[in-house]
């Protein structure tokens, strides 16, 4: 664990010694990421919108309609925060006071940039594809210019960005310690579920969710 925040915007206060600040552990919890919640000032009041995500390099890329307000008010250079939660179990305490979750979050706050250029634009949406579902880009056609001209990408630098990290049991008040009180944790998992195909889908076409699933 790192203790040293690159900003001081992105140092945690509150339980400090859960924050990590190292790139392996921020990579990793963006990398399991499929959405990000997006907040900005937006004609003077706070929005915070949910985003499709993927981590290429050291940016967290975003898209949209380029008729989002969010994603306008990010090409006006507007200071944002992107946020991404893993919610991994319920802490079930003997108090409702010290029941908790256990949990992997990253913060990242800073200026997103507007990527104009069309080829790195179609290269950073390719990427987008494939985190969302692996190998699934080149079963795709092409982009058509009218889908890439109604589509705002940006990313966000990596760099002002703390995550925090609980896991483990209950911390129960001594007092509270009760046998015969049921304590422990309750493991949350997100998985694939069975695919759907569509009536369009041909019976021999194997379903790609089975081929790209990543946990």
């Amino acid at each position: 664990m790192s203790t040293a925040p690159s900003s001081p915007n992105t140092r945690v206060r509150r339980l400090a010694e859960r924050a990590h600040y190292d790139a392996a552990t921020v990579h990793a919890i963006l990398d399991e990421a499929y959405v990000a919640h997006v907040g900005a000032i937006v004609d003077g009041l706070p929005v915070v919108l949910p985003y499709a995500c993927a981590r290429v390099g050291d940016e967290l890329v975003l898209h949209g309609s380029t008729r989002a307000g969010i994603l306008s008010a990010i090409a006006s250079g507007t200071p944002v925060c992107a946020t991404v939660t893993h919610l991994d179990g319920l802490v079930l305490a003997r108090s409702a006071f010290h029941s908790s979750m256990n949990y992997r979050s990253v913060v990242l706050q800073g200026a997103a940039r507007v990527v104009d250029d069309q080829q790195e634009k179609i290269r950073l949406l390719d990427a987008l594809v494939d985190h969302l579902l692996p190998g699934r880009r080149a079963e795709l056609r092409a982009s058509t210019q009218g889908e890439l001209d109604a589509t705002q990408v940006v990313a966000i630098r990596i760099d002002a960005v703390s995550a925090k990290v609980r896991s483990g049991g209950p911390k129960d008040a001594p007092e509270d310690v009760r046998p015969d009180l049921w304590g422990g944790v309750i493991p949350l998992v997100c998985g694939f579920g069975e695919p759907q195909p569509d009536a369009s889908t041909a019976g021999s076409v194997a379903a790609p969710a089975l081929r790209g699933a990543r946990r």
